[in-house]
């Protein structure tokens, strides 16, 4: 609270708070006007069905219930962060994009314009398909051919209609991941995180909300005591870092001595954040979606395609099923490896170490120092991805077990991810205006350092 009133204080940070929240503001207002050309009656079968739970649980967890209202930001801005992560893992293989990533400021704004050309062709691929999905009645909305399945455009299809519609969800996109850049360049924190943070956090009311109106007062606030355990949790485990000691060499250029200083290197223990949870959800819900558009019916008797999607719902979706729990917990901690290891790379790490004269005490420079860090590494990501994996699976079993199938636990079943994601934007978002607050206080030191001098040599004259 302190921190907020020192930054309500000062304009500059209190334009750009409020600029933030304007930006929220906006995106929310965005996630509830639907797309034109679509039938609107279809957009409450579309909630009733997302209360269901299954995929539309998880996509309307991160688009802020945008693809329930199908707004023009239903796709929300995950295409975006897909295609960052894709450009992050592809600067490993592609050497021109490791070149442009150690070219400073110039290489980023070239990989900058690339992410969002990327993003744009993966959100007119995911307009597409969701639109088709959504007009034939597949993707866990309906059985496909079945007068209960939900109908997009009300009977009246046609190519301009689905055109018109695609066309709006990717325009949608692209001015929702304008809005995060310009979050981060005028607001306070990162845009993206910032909007995906509004996101998951405008759906717990209502899921709390939806609990009460099920299973009672008592399982809301039970619900709510565990929802606490896990922030403090959460906290805990985000502030943790291994810190690995670095010492500088002096040296002495002219008559000047350099260096002899110490430092260390901060190693997080959960160093893969919330991505190693979407890049899992994304592998584990890829068969879920796919199974969608099998053939279900034949000659009115129900054939392989929907043998293949009961499985797949009773085993995959269901937070319950040992299944999901082992593949879902696999996916997590295999992807937090795969993640820190593209985030820090021990080789060169080291050989910076080296090139700055500086060792860690104990260990020889070069290969031993990267031995060494590769050591520390793999055995601080388990318990990180451990924790990973426990924040998001164990509330969503405890809650499957006590709620059942019912919309609501179904809904509440990724809240463990939704506190996570949350609680690392606002605690990053913290500490970005913590450190405006001290660059400011530091300027204002030395403008009344400078003040002072200047009375002082004024005096003796």
């Amino acid at each position: 609270m302190s921190t907020l009133r020192n930054v309500l204080k000062i304009p500059e940070l209190r334009n750009k708070l409020l600029f933030t929240l304007a930006m929220i503001v906006l995106y929310r207002f965005g996630s509830h006007i639907p797309v034109p050309g679509i039938d609107l009656g279809s957009i409450k079968k579309l909630q009733d069905q997302a209360a269901q739970g299954g995929v539309l649980s998880f996509l309307q967890t991160f688009s802020g219930g945008a693809i329930t209202q199908f707004a023009v930001f239903a796709l929300g801005i995950m295409p975006y962060i897909t295609s960052s992560i894709i450009m992050q893992i592809l600067a490993v293989v592609i050497p021109k994009l490791e070149q442009w990533q150690e070219q400073g400021a110039v290489g980023q704004r070239k990989i900058t314009q690339w992410t969002r050309y990327l993003a744009v062709g993966i959100a007119l691929l995911q307009g597409t398909g969701i639109t088709y999905l959504f007009h034939t009645g597949g993707g866990g909305f309906g059985s496909r051919g079945n007068s209960t399945g939900l109908d997009l455009f009300g009977g009246t299809y046609s190519g301009a209609r689905f055109a018109l519609v695609v066309l709006t969800l990717c325009a949608g996109f692209a001015l929702l991941m304008w809005l995060g850049e310009i979050t981060t360049q005028r607001g306070v924190g990162n845009g993206m995180s910032i909007l995906i943070f509004a996101s998951v956090v405008s759906r717990l009311p209502a899921n709390f909300a939806t609990v009460r109106a099920e299973s009672g007062t008592v399982a809301m606030l039970s619900i709510g005591l565990m929802f606490t355990a896990l922030l403090v949790a959460i906290v805990f485990v985000e502030q943790g870092v291994r810190r690995i000691p670095v010492q500088f060499a002096k040296r002495q250029v002219g008559r000047k001595m350099y260096g002899g200083q110490s430092t260390y290197i901060p190693l997080k223990v959960n160093g893969a954040g919330v991505i190693s949870i979407i890049f899992a959800s994304s592998v584990l819900y890829l068969p879920v979606i796919l199974s969608q558009v099998l053939p279900t019916h034949k000659d009115g008797t129900s054939n392989w395609g929907s043998s293949v999607q009961t499985w797949i719902d009773q085993h995959l979706v269901r937070s319950t099923s040992f299944t999901y729990l082992l593949t879902y917990g696999v996916l997590i901690i295999l992807f937090a490896y795969f993640y820190t290891a593209i985030q820090f790379d021990p080789h060169k790490q080291a050989d910076q170490i080296r090139k700055q004269g500086g060792f860690i005490p104990g260990i020889r420079p070069g290969y031993q120092t990267e031995r060494y860090l590769a050591k520390i590494l793999s055995r601080i990501t388990l318990p990180g991805a451990l924790f990973v994996a426990g924040i998001a699976l164990v509330p969503a079993y405890a809650i499957g077990k006590s709620l059942g199938n019912s919309g609501g636990g179904q809904q509440l079943s990724f809240f463990g991810i939704s506190i996570l994601i949350a609680v690392g934007v606002a605690l990053e978002t913290v500490k970005q205006i913590d450190g405006q607050l001290m660059m400011r206080n530091y300027d204002s030191f030395l403008d009344a350092k400078t003040k002072t001098k200047a009375s002082a040599k004024g005096s003796a004259k």
